[in-house]
């Protein structure tokens, strides 16, 4: 193990994250890292991680656990993942409050009854991809990752039609690491206005969508209900978790199989399943690399000796945590969707496990699934390396996805 002293400075762009990610298990289970200006402990160890997800001991409660925060929210370009008043930032019973009232939301029941239009939306989606030229060249984070779980995301909160462009340009800046502080400082204005504009029309005209439900506990009053700015962060949280990490998700599953042929063929035969190629995407390349953040409460004594001090910063790395040796052995950095141990962390551990897991595996299997069976020449059109990363050290997606549908010769 190689110690250090001094915080890694984690790169804004994500261009070379594996690199990166590597760097950080190298200094064993935590590390000081440097994330825009801010110092937190990085911690890849997936035991550990495990750990200090379900530890009382650690809190998401910015304003209560973390000396920096007054200061951080001035200066910081993302202040936002910690200013937000709603169960992504809750700290013990106001976390179960919140998660309680959205949970109805992603109910088994829910997101069953949601099959038929998922297969209904990518089936239009791929109706229109198959009207285009053969030999054109399709960008499909564009054409299928992006829409289909906007038209998902949209229904069930409600949000009309003419909103969706305004709310994608928004979520995408808030994964966006690129941005300076008064850049973000600006993209959350537009973010919340937006928001406003949703509530003022479900508060004019509800519906049968979980904004409307929401509003009703809000403006009932009932015991425990949500306060204005709970109820703007809550549809915050719902909208912008159950959105842009499914495109990610539904992006690199793509790339994944069209890099791996051997893989495709294994799910084609039948000796593996789509949910099987979904499970090991999550695990490889999950939609979110590292999640700002958790506090120590207390002093947190690590396994090495060393101690992370009560009040310090902590960064879930989750993609440096899955691809772990110690978690899958010598073949963690290679795609298998036949690998018996399917674990990762890529929704996350404990009380704050993400509530729309389902939901997001529904989408991307039901999307695989009809985009090979429509386009069984599916190719990539430029080699995988040279795909370019999003503009991010949170979100793992690409910035396009271009394929050719039939193939180079069809």
């Amino acid at each position: 193990m190689v110690q250090t002293t001094q915080a890694i400075t984690l790169d804004p762009t994500g261009a070379h994250a594996h690199d990166e990610h590597r760097q950080l298990r190298g200094h064993g289970c935590a590390v000081r890292v440097d994330i825009l200006g801010v110092t937190a402990w990085s911690v890849s160890d997936p035991a550990l991680l495990k750990e200090l997800l379900t530890s009382p001991s650690v809190s998401k409660d910015a304003r209560a656990h973390w000396p920096e925060y007054d200061d951080a929210i001035q200066r910081w370009p993302l202040a936002l993942w910690v200013a937000v008043e709603n169960m992504f930032t809750a700290y013990g019973a106001d976390h179960r409050r919140l998660r309680r009232m959205v949970a109805p939301a992603f109910s088994h029941r829910r997101i069953a009854a949601l099959q038929q239009d998922i297969d209904t939306v990518v089936a239009d989606i791929l109706d229109g991809l198959d009207a285009l030229p053969h030999g054109e060249t399709v960008d499909l984070r564009e054409h299928l990752a992006y829409p289909l779980p906007i038209a998902v995301v949209s229904r069930l909160m409600g949000v009309p039609a003419e909103q969706r462009d305004g709310f994608r340009q928004v979520v995408d800046g808030v994964f966006d690491t690129t941005l300076t502080a008064e850049q973000s400082e600006a993209n959350t204005k537009a973010l919340y206005e937006a928001l406003q504009a949703l509530i003022a029309a479900k508060r004019t005209e509800p519906g049968d969508d979980m904004t409307s439900l929401l509003i009703t506990s809000r403006d009932g009053d009932e015991e425990g209900g949500l306060s204005e700015d709970e109820l703007r962060d809550t549809l915050l949280l719902m909208i912008s978790a159950g959105y842009e990490t499914t495109v990610n998700v539904i992006d690199q599953a793509i790339t994944q199989l069209l890099s791996h042929p051997d893989q495709l063929a294994l799910l084609r035969d039948g000796r593996a399943d789509w949910a099987d190629a979904v499970e090991e995407t999550l695990r490889l390349e999950p939609a979110v690399r590292h999640l700002p953040m958790r506090f120590a409460v207390t002093d947190i004594e690590l396994p090495d000796g060393r101690t992370i001090p009560r009040g310090e910063a902590i960064l879930a790395s989750y993609a440096a945590a899955n691809r772990h040796p110690d978690w899958h052995g010598e073949s963690a950095d290679t795609f298998d969707v036949t690998r018996t141990v399917k674990d990762h962390l890529a929704f996350g551990h404990g009380v704050h496990f993400c509530l729309g897991a389902p939901l997001a595996r529904l989408e991307v299997a039901t999307a695989l699934r009809l985009l090979f069976d429509r386009f069984p020449r599916l190719e990539l059109a430029v080699p995988a390396e040279e795909l370019q990363p999003l503009g991010s050290l949170l979100s793992n997606g690409h910035q396009a996805l271009p394929v050719r549908l039939r193939g180079a010769t069809a």
